[in-house]
This record gives C-alpha cells, structure tokens and sequence, in this order.
C-alpha cells in the first residue's frame, strides 16, 4: 500500500498546471473588466472557456463513485432475486396478481 507522502510528487504537475490555467484565467477576466476596449479574441476565449470549465464538475461523476453505485444496485437486485427464489422455494404464498378472490373462479 502506498504511503500518502509518496503521492505528494505525483501531484506537483496537477496543482502547477491548475495554479498557472487559474492564473491565466483571473488575468483574462480582470483585463475584461478593467479595459475590455483592449481585450482581444483570446483574452475573451480563455474568460468564456475558463467559465465554462468551472460548470464540468457538476456534471461529471467520478468513475469511482458510478462504478460502487452501480455494484450497490446489482447487489440488491441479486438479494431480492435471492429471497424471491427462497419464498418460493420454501412453500411461500403466490406474489399477488391483483385478481383477488373473483379471478380465482
């Protein structure tokens, strides 16, 4: 198992590249408001995709968390198939049908 120290290293490229595109980001937006008459077609394109970017986790689930929810759903399908098999297995009544007493004549 690896030790949590030894991922500190692994990461220094993500938080760099992150610290750097946030940075080009604010000084896009803080040139827009300050002097939007001098802001070019690239200095508006990084304003526009840096907002947009900043909307993507709301939309985006890890694979993690899709995989377990998808696990947790195939186990309780399983436990309900499982106690439908023993209630029939051990002599359980009939599921109901909606019939009632007069569809049984």
């Amino acid at each position: 198992m690896a030790r949590h120290g030894a991922l500190i290293p692994a990461r220094i490229p993500a938080v760099v590249s992150a610290l750097v595109l946030g940075g080009a980001w604010w000084w896009a937006v803080a040139r827009l408001v300050v002097a939007p008459e001098h802001a070019g077609t690239v200095v508006k394109a990084v304003a526009v995709g840096g907002w947009g970017l900043s909307l993507l986790p709301i939309h985006v689930a890890s694979r993690a968390a899709l995989a377990a929810e998808a696990a947790e759903r195939a186990r309780r399908r399983r436990q309900k198939r499982e106690g439908e098999q023993e209630g029939q297995q051990d002599g359980g009544e009939e599921p109901y049908d909606g019939r009632g007493e007069a569809g049984s004549l």
